[in-house]
C-alpha cells in the first residue's frame, strides 16, 4: 500500500529519525544545544515533550526549537500542546490516546498543520487516520525507561499497522542503534528516539549512526 504523505513538510524523508526531547539529559546543557546536535547529526523532525516543565518555560523553549527547527529545515512539533502549537506557529503536533481527541485537534489546527497520534492497535490506528492524523506514532517496540506507562507491542502488531493504513507510521519505545535492525520489514516510514539521542554523550554522532542505521533497515 502506498503511503500517503499530505503535508510537504512531513514526507518520507522527514519522518526518518525522529527524535523527541527529554530535559533529564542535559547534565547542565541547553535543550536547544543538545537538540541543535541531534540535528546536525541527521535528525529530520523534532518534537517538544517535557511534561514535568511548567507553561511558561515550555513556551520558552518552543520558540527555541522552532527557530532552530527552521534553521535546519525539519519539522518541529508540540506533544499535546494543541493551544500553544497554534499561538506560536508550530509546525503541528502529536498526541496520544488519552489526550485530546484526534478528531478535535484537527479541528483546532485546521488542514494544513501536522498532526501525529500514538496508538498501539490496528483500530486505533484506522480511527486516528480517519479523523485526520498525518502520521502514527506505533509502540512501545521495546522496553523502554522513558516512558513509565509504555507497553511494548509484537512486532507483528506493528507490522499489522502499517498493513492496515495508507498514512506513514514510525516506530518509538526502547529503540537504540543495536536492536534498531530488528525491525526490518515491518513496513516502517522511520523511527522515534528519546533516550537513544538526548541520553548519549555526544548526541550528535549518535543520531548520524542511527540514520545510517535506519536508511540501511529501509533499503
Amino acid at each position: 500500500m502506498k503511503k500517503i504523505y499530505k503535508k510537504t513538510n512531513c514526507t518520507a524523508e522527514s519522518l526518518l529519525l525522529y527524535a523527541i526531547t527529554d530535559r533529564r539529559w542535559l547534565n547542565g546543557r541547553s535543550l536547544t544545544s543538545v537538540a541543535e546536535d541531534a540535528l546536525r547529526g541527521g535528525s529530520t523532525f523534532l518534537q517538544l515533550r517535557e511534561k514535568d516543565l511548567d507553561e511558561e518555560h515550555f513556551r520558552e523553549e518552543a520558540l527555541s526549537l522552532k527557530a532552530l527547527c527552521a534553521r535546519y529545515h525539519v519539522p518541529f512539533v508540540l506533544d499535546d500542546n494543541v493551544k500553544l502549537a497554534k499561538e506560536l506557529d508550530a509546525d503541528g503536533v502529536h498526541v496520544g490516546q488519552s489526550d485530546m481527541q484526534a478528531s478535535d485537534v484537527r479541528a483546532l489546527l485546521g488542514p494544513d498543520k501536522i498532526l501525529g497520534v500514538s496508538a498501539q492497535t490496528v483500530e486505533q490506528a484506522l480511527a486516528a487516520e480517519k479523523m485526520g492524523a498525518d502520521y502514527l506514532g506505533v509502540g512501545a517496540v521495546f522496553a523502554t525507561g522513558s516512558k513509565a506507562d509504555a507497553k511494548t507491542i509484537a512486532k507483528d502488531t506493528l507490522k499489522a499497522i502499517c498493513d492496515a493504513v495508507s498514512i506513514p507510521v514510525i516506530a518509538i519505545g526502547g529503540i537504540t542503534a543495536d536492536n534498531v535492525g530488528e525491525l526490518s520489514g515491518t513496513g516502517i516510514a522511520g523511527i522515534s528516539v528519546i533516550s537513544a539521542i538526548f541520553a548519549k554523550k555526544d548526541p550528535e554522532a549518535s543520531a548520524k549512526e542511527l540514520r545510517q542505521k535506519v536508511l540501511a533497515l529501509l533499503r
